[in-house]
């Protein structure tokens, strides 16, 4: 059906929306494609749509390619099936609960892993009826605390999440790489550059995970790369510890005078002023910092931790929560360390930390009950200055393993470029991307907690086990604006845009009008996709920026040049050898403008 801009629901911007950051979010609601209801909450548009129902296409054809069959949940839930597996309370703040007339709960599904278990052990009973995948594309919600960027994180979102069920692990395998490949084939035909790393599973629980992220400065999630292939989430990358080392010449710690010195960079300079080593200089790499922050539980309860680490690394907070999941992690206050005077601000040290060196549990020799957690790289062994739990005190020379132990390790600090690569594969390189899908090797977790067993081969019940997989579909879109655009507004691939064909009627003259017509409703009738500008009264400018904001690939201008019986030609998305515009006859428009349209969709 031909679009027409005079009568389409749509009115493009000229300014960007005051609460937009990122280019996709400016455009899309520049554009008219969505436009805001609520912080995070997102009205879609007749344009929106369209290349919203394409995007779901591509994902619809290669599911059903791989084997999966599609299905839909409702998005209002009963509460009972995520208690039994924990995660209404897991979920925490981030979960939309709410209570009908008689005071049922209810909540808004974040995701659908218990209702497909349950679904599946409603209708299945035997290992015949496996393996088996089903999938949906539906409307999830998440209380997110700072909905940004527009349809990247947002409080309401479309997803495509889908599950597979095998009799053992072997069968798991097979479906977690028919689903993986289906991932990379919906990406390629989309046209969207992605990233495999490996993953942390989080809440979501399982053995193993992996993300697809496109790279993008203005990415949330940082990943990191190395030139023999290794690829991982930040959160997923584990450290490189040192070995152990021989402490048996190593001196007594001793207590030292450090005034003033409530961060690295003073110590430091104190340590190398007042106590200086015969064969360097002390650096901020010879530190223990102890950072203390509080863990959130989903209950409410707030836990005190303290991490050490090598002065010269902070924490990562995402790194953190990840180890911690389903914890939330914030920073210590003043009233957490109110109720810990043992803590004592900017010179914390392992004296009031951890447990006994003899394994016995902490008693009341003035050392805390908080739980200390050590960085990898602190090994046995290790010297460092570090906090005397006193103010202007420190202690030099302090050895892991002789004098302080901790109550474990934990991976938070910071992964730097140049740090070395988990396997051995090279220095890792650091780039930021968009989360734009994710699978998981769920195991058993739900289908245990939730009762789905089938008979075997033996007649003996087994627990299914499962596979999560999504995709983010609006991120997805999103991801596609934010790769496709130019100081002048979108420029979509064709397999996704609105509309392949921009026809625009420039001037005042009835013959111009009449020949855009002509053109527009040849090509809508040969099955082309076609938007028409077709307003009598917009000057050529405006229509101009416009064609540019909405970003359809082939613009076709019919104006001036038809007195020579010309129109002109312009590709949105202009490539590397081919022409930037043309003039085309008039009589040959049609076949030209389809030719380029099979081109752009080949």
């Amino acid at each position: 059906m031909l679009l027409r801009l005079s009568t389409l629901f749509l009115r493009t911007l000229r300014e960007d929306p005051a609460d937009a950051e990122v280019a996709s979010h400016k455009l899309l609601i520049r554009a008219g494609y969505i436009r805001r209801a609520a912080p995070g909450i997102y009205t879609w548009l007749p344009l929106g749509l369209r290349v919203l129902a394409k995007v779901e296409q591509v994902v619809r054809e290669e599911m059903d390619a791989a084997g999966a069959q599609e299905v839909h949940f409702p998005a209002l839930l009963p509460r009972e099936p995520y208690e039994a597996t924990g995660r209404w309370t897991e979920y925490g703040p981030n979960l939309f609960r709410l209570k009908d007339r008689r005071e049922v709960d209810y909540l808004l599904a974040p995701t659908h892993e218990e209702m497909f278990t349950l679904l599946v052990k409603d209708l299945y009973s035997s290992y015949k009826e496996l393996p088996l995948a089903l999938y949906q594309i539906q409307t999830k919600y998440r209380d997110e605390a700072r909905p940004r960027a527009g349809l990247i994180r947002g409080r309401e979102f479309i997803m495509k999440d889908a599950y597979s069920f095998d009799l053992d692990d072997e069968g798991l395998e097979a479906s977690y790489q028919r689903q993986r490949a289906a991932y990379q084939r919906i990406f390629d035909r989309l046209g969207l550059e992605y990233v495999i790393v490996a993953a942390t599973s989080g809440a979501m629980g399982g053995s193993r995970s992996e993300e697809f992220l496109t790279p993008t400065a203005i990415g949330e999630d940082t990943f990191v790369r190395s030139p023999g292939g290794y690829a991982a989430n930040v959160e997923a990358v584990t450290t490189v510890a040192p070995p152990a080392l021989d402490f048996a010449d190593a001196p007594a710690a001793h207590v030292e005078d450090t005034p003033d010195t409530p961060t690295i960079e003073s110590l430091v300079a104190v340590a190398n002023a007042a106590h200086p080593r015969p064969d360097r200089a002390w650096t901020a790499a010879d530190t223990l910092k102890n950072v203390v922050l509080a863990l959130v539980h989903p209950t409410g309860e707030r836990e005190l931790l303290v991490v050490g680490l090598p002065g010269d690394r902070e924490v990562d907070l995402k790194r953190l929560e990840a180890n911690v999941s389903p914890a939330e992690v914030e920073t210590a206050v003043e009233a957490d360390f109110a109720a810990h005077p043992e803590l004592v601000k900017g010179y914390i040290g392992p004296g009031v930390l951890g447990p006994n060196l003899d394994g016995t549990a902490v008693g009341d020799e003035g050392r805390t009950a908080v739980r200390y957690l050590l960085d990898p790289r602190v090994v046995t062994g290790t010297r460092w200055i570090t906090g005397a739990d006193q103010p202007g005190r420190h202690v030099f020379d302090l050895v892991a393993g002789r004098d302080f132990t901790a109550d474990g390790t934990v991976e938070a600090a910071e992964v730097r470029a140049g740090d070395e690569a988990p396997d051995g594969s090279g220095p890792l390189e650091l780039a930021r991307g968009i989360e734009i899908g994710h699978i998981f090797a769920l195991g058993r977790k739900y289908a245990q907690a939730l009762g789905l067993t089938v008979l075997d081969q033996n007649g003996k019940s087994q627990v299914v086990t499962m596979g999560s997989y999504g995709i983010g579909v609006t991120r997805v879109l999103a991801s596609l604006a934010e790769a496709n655009h130019d100081a002048k507004g979108l420029a979509w691939p064709a397999k996704v845009a609105p509309a392949q064909v921009h026809v625009v009627a420039t001037g005042k003259d009835p013959a111009v009008f009449e020949a855009a017509e002509a053109l527009a409703g040849t090509l809508d009738a040969r099955g082309i996709e076609v938007l028409y500008d077709d307003r009598p009264k917009v000057s050529p400018g405006v229509k101009f920026a416009d064609a540019e904001l909405l970003g359809v690939p082939l613009v076709v201008v019919v104006g001036r040049g038809l007195a020579d019986g010309l129109v002109e030609v312009r590709p949105r998305v202009v490539t590397a050898d081919g022409p930037q515009s043309e003039q085309v006859p008039v009589d040959q428009a049609a076949d030209r403008v389809a030719e380029l349209v099979d081109g752009l969709l080949a």
